[in-house]
């Protein structure tokens, strides 16, 4: 774990339940001991099926939600203790936003604006600097009802820029999109951190989208962090190695499987796959092995697994 005045955000040991039925006698545990570290500056991606604590833990570390347990730092300030300074460098978005239904891009962000302090000409000139950036432009006019499902994502993610944040919580930004509107929000998050230096916590369940934007992913499960690291570091450490391909004649030559370096070995159709640790020194050693053998190669590609595969296994 980086040292504590490097990290954006620092979670430890975070629990909240909640409590419902019939006189709070059902409880739901949200959150059990989960924990995180940001760096300053990172973008980190947050995966887990529904229901498994990623809006929890967002919103406590939002300061949406107080925490029955553990502690959480946001730039180094406490959460509970010192949220009105935290709400200031922070802001956060979601997937399911909504704002007032009358009122038209512009004056949503007027809105907020206000309320992040900005007025008269500082405030026109925020507006219509974020109109600009997230390409708002031909729609100032239109009311909120009437955008479409992008356009409102897009508005809710020029309202997450208003304050300028140091810290900024994306809860599924592209749930939903047209491919070409998930493109472009993608690039605007990848700019924000370019340009200014954002440190960024993505929830998403498409892991091509983890995989394109993130520099950590931490997969979490029954409110509990199950795995953090780069997304190649965490196909080591669950043995999802890089993939050999093969078309052999036979098909599938006794003792492949056996091979140093060899962590699985499966056939699909007239191919074998063989999963091994390190394919720029295994691959050679196979090759050889397979010509002694006296076994024919009549095709050898080699692909890396990606981010669902490695879900489904944290998932189990």
């Amino acid at each position: 774990m980086a040292a504590a005045e490097t990290l954006a955000v620092d979670a430890r040991g975070l629990t909240k339940t909640f409590r419902g039925g019939w006189l709070g006698g059902r409880r739901t545990e949200a959150l059990r001991g989960a924990s995180l570290a940001v760096p300053r500056g990172a973008i980190m991606g947050l995966l887990g099926p529904n229901g498994a604590g990623k809006t929890t833990l967002l919103s406590i570390l939002a300061t949406l939600l107080i925490p029955d347990g553990g502690t959480a730092r946001i730039l180094g300030l406490d959460v509970v203790k010192q949220a009105r300074e935290v709400r200031r460098r922070l802001n956060m978005t979601s997937g399911n936003t909504s704002f007032v239904w009358s009122l038209r891009p512009p004056e949503v962000l007027e809105f907020y604006g206000r309320l992040y302090g900005f007025q008269g000409r500082a405030l026109r000139t925020r507006v219509e600097a974020l109109i600009e950036l997230c390409e708002l432009g031909p729609h100032r006019k239109t009311q909120y009802n009437e955008l479409s499902t992008g356009l409102k994502q897009r508005l809710a993610f020029a309202k997450s820029l208003l304050n300028d944040p140091e810290v900024l919580f994306l809860d599924e930004p592209t749930l939903g999109l047209d491919p070409d509107v998930s493109v472009r929000i993608r690039a605007q998050v990848a700019n924000l951190r370019r340009e200014r230096g954002t440190t960024i916590i993505l929830t998403t369940h498409y892991m091509r989208e983890a995989e394109e934007l993130c520099d950590e992913i931490a997969f979490i499960k029954g409110g509990r962090i199950l795995a953090q690291g780069p997304p190649d570091a965490l196909k080591r450490q669950i043995r999802i190695g890089e993939v050999v391909a093969l078309k052999l004649d036979p098909v599938e030559p006794a003792g492949l499987a056996d091979l140093a370096g060899v962590l699985d070995v499966r056939r699909h159709g007239d191919t074998v796959e063989a999963t091994v640790d390190a394919v720029e020194k295994r691959l050679p050693e196979i090759l050889r092995w397979l010509h002694d053998q006296g076994v024919v190669v009549r095709d050898c590609r080699v692909h890396e697994p990606d981010l669902e595969e490695v879900f489904v296994e944290l998932a189990r």
